[in-house]
């Protein structure tokens, strides 16, 4: 039988997953920043070894990766310029003139990652419905080519106003570009955010082109890689919008990429609600360099088109770089195992969102680190055996977690190394719980009656923590919890979103001129699918973005897949109202609503799940040693029992506090809980007083 492998490039680590019918194979190797490739071919061959297959037994390689995401926030893109209509230079630096901290005086605003003497104006201008008022100046064009040439200039973005509503000044800009140096990657914003709203549009354009070059350079370097080591079979990437795209759309535009592998981890927490039924879950993964918290209901994430990167205000909306992609919408913060930990100068213990990586890591990995992060906090409180991190792969240094976290936290404080490491790991539980609830209420939802999925290496040691922080009563660990955005990357469906912006009022609504727009959405998004389908059936579903009539921001609101009729319509403006009134209680009477934008996607089926079955009680197994714990509710240091997950039959219980192990993370059972395995080998997590 033929196997599928799956690989999550994470700032820490990279994690890979082979399966092959209902057999499951993984692996966890550090990342090596300098050449990615290099890392993943490593995790293949060990990962491959684990399953004793050889490179020919694969069919299909999946990847995710934060390298788009990296490259903006540490700006190390390249050096890209803007051509842009006369008297706009200046959009990407203007914004929309918010300001997301009103009483700050000092207040820091994202860079634009195009300076202004290589954002170049050019003559051109049309009007919001695309008709030309001005011809595109082809001398000034020709002219900016040079300059840009001489600039050493490695791509470049186009956006002119209104583009798009009518793309062809933009496509024949373009083509002079082209003409006169063939070789310079271009984008253009009609086709990488064709939606109105400038800042948003030319910041998406820009970031396309900034991560560009790179982005394809890597991906060209995987590609032969992976065909030198064997593997000759397709490579798709994941999209942040939790689909499946072929190599060429994912180099064309790689901006797509940017959440691809928390996406991963998402698409991975809804497939396991559909097995065990769960119809309101908060998904949790926390890795090396990052925690993600995402609302799962009805078994699918929370959707968006719009996202932030690189914030400069930790954790505040409007403090980052604009991308109009589609996303799965989540809330990322810089609170993973790499995560630092310091003392600012008031005295109080902060951690994140600078993170030790890889390379050095944390002081416990002995490769050079001397700043205390969050695994060493861990080693410090005993949750983790230092022999046995990461399956054994990796030995960790308890001494050095010590030493770190007393001169960089301790001494500060006058607390022992221990208690500092407490300090240090509570503060780190309580910003991922504070980020979970402002997640669900900008989300207008709540925590009661939804369980926690929690995964990544750190996701099931701090999930019982966090859970009670939130009030959640039930917390699962998958099986391969430690790997799960690669193996979601495994349950993702080939899949394609276009979005368009045609506007529209329901008082005067053209039915013709939206199933005309709409059905070339569909075939584009079709176009894009049917190279990864092979054949595979495929869903069709559309979005309208709407608002009442003067508002500033939209609803979306599903459309039928199939052309509108007037009857179609009276049902969509209804169902607005409804979904208007969910968000703020009720409509607003007598208000016409208006469409700025469509959005189509076209995906490949989801495999159907089988409901899990009920476990019969099974023994729980004897534990393999007893470690000593200090609770961070109590301070107190105990003597927790810690079980072999391999060894736990479904039906199995054992009572909290435990640490049940395995090759890839630890789940902590606290003061309180009871874990069981059920009968699909998760570990299901309940507190007593529930």
């Amino acid at each position: 039988m033929s196997a599928k492998l799956a690989v999550d490039i994470g700032g820490t680590f990279t994690d890979l997953a082979i399966e092959r019918g209902a057999e499951r194979w993984t692996a966890k190797v550090l990342t090596t920043p300098a050449a990615p490739e290099q890392g993943v071919l490593d995790g293949v061959a060990q990962v491959l070894a684990k399953a004793g297959m050889a490179p020919a037994d694969i069919i299909l390689v999946i990847h995710g990766t934060t390298l788009a995401t990296n490259a903006v926030i540490e700006r190390k893109g390249a050096r890209t310029a803007l051509l842009t209509t006369d008297g706009f230079r200046d959009v990407l630096a203007l914004g929309n003139e918010s300001r997301y901290d009103q009483y700050d005086l000092n207040i820091e605003l994202p860079q634009p990652l195009v300076p202004r003497r290589w954002r170049l104006p050019v003559s051109e201008r049309l009007d919001n419905t695309g008709k030309v008022l001005l011809p595109l100046d082809e001398a000034a064009v020709e002219a900016q080519v040079a300059f840009m040439r001489a600039e050493g200039i490695e791509a470049v973005a186009i956006g002119f106003l209104h583009a798009f509503v009518n793309p062809e000044h933009e496509r024949q800009a373009a083509a002079i570009v082209r003409r006169l140096w063939p070789e310079v990657p271009i984008s253009l914003s009609s086709e990488v955010s064709p939606e109105m709203r400038e800042w948003e549009r030319f910041s998406t354009t820009v970031a396309n082109a900034y991560v560009q070059p790179r982005m394809a350079s890597y991906l060209g370097r995987l590609e032969v890689g992976l065909r030198d080591a064997g593997l000759a079979c397709p490579l798709f990437m994941m999209l942040s919008g939790g689909g499946l795209t072929t190599l060429e759309t994912a180099a064309r535009f790689p901006i797509r990429l940017v959440e691809s592998g928390p996406a991963g981890g998402a698409i991975f927490s809804a497939h396991v609600a559909r097995e065990r039924g769960l119809e309101r879950v908060l998904s949790f993964d926390m890795g090396g360099t990052t925690a993600k918290v995402c609302l799962i209901d009805d078994f699918q994430p929370q959707a968006s088109r719009a996202f932030e990167v690189a914030r400069v205000g930790r954790f505040k909306k409007g403090s980052g770089l604009p991308l109009r992609i589609p996303v799965i919408e989540m809330v990322e913060i810089g609170a993973g195992g790499g995560s630092i930990a310091a003392v600012d100068s008031l005295g109080r213990i902060t951690v994140g969102p600078e993170s030790a990586g890889a390379d050095p890591g944390p002081a416990c990995y002995g490769r050079g680190g001397v700043k205390p992060a969050v695994t060493d906090a861990n080693l410090a409180l005993g949750r983790y055996d230092p022999l046995a991190f990461a399956g054994g792969s990796l030995r960790l240094f308890p001494e050095a977690s010590r030493d770190a976290l007393a001169a960089e936290v301790g001494g500060r404080l006058g607390l022992s190394a221990e208690m500092a490491a407490l300090g240090v790991v509570e503060m780190v539980d309580e910003n991922m719980s504070n980020a979970a609830r402002v997640h669900a209420i900008e989300s207008g939802k709540g925590f009661s009656g939804r369980s926690i999925i929690a995964f990544g290496g750190g996701g099931p040691v701090h999930g019982y923590r966090v859970a009670e922080k939130i009030g959640v009563k039930r917390l699962l660990v998958p099986s391969g919890a430690g790997v799960g955005s690669a193996i979601g990357f495994l349950r993702a469906p080939v899949a394609y979103e276009v979005v368009r912006s045609l506007y529209q009022r329901f008082a005067s609504f053209d039915v013709e001129a939206v199933n005309a727009l709409l059905a070339g959405m569909a075939a584009e998004a079709s176009a894009v699918v049917a190279k990864g389908a092979f054949g595979a059936e495929t869903r069709e579903s559309r979005i309208a973005y709407m608002r009442y009539v003067g508002q500033g921001h939209e609803i979306s609101v599903p459309l039928p897949p199939r052309d509108m009729t007037a009857e179609d319509v009276r049902t969509i403006r209804a169902l607005y109202d409804q979904e208007y009134t969910r968000f703020y209680d009720r409509p607003v009477p007598g208000s016409d609503v208006e469409v700025l934008s469509f959005a189509v996607t076209v995906a490949t089926l989801v495999e159907p799940v089988e409901p899990a079955a009920a476990a019969h009680a099974a023994p729980a197994p004897a534990p393999i040693r007893r470690q000593a714990v200090r609770d961070t509710v109590t301070g107190e240091v105990a003597d927790w029992p810690v079980y072999d997950r391999a060894a736990m039959a479904p039906g199995a219980v054992v009572p909290g506090p435990c640490i049940v192990a395995e090759a890839e993370t630890s789940t902590l059972v606290g003061p309180g809980w009871t874990c069981a395995m059920d009968s699909l080998g998760y570990l299901d997590l309940t507190q007593e007083s529930a």
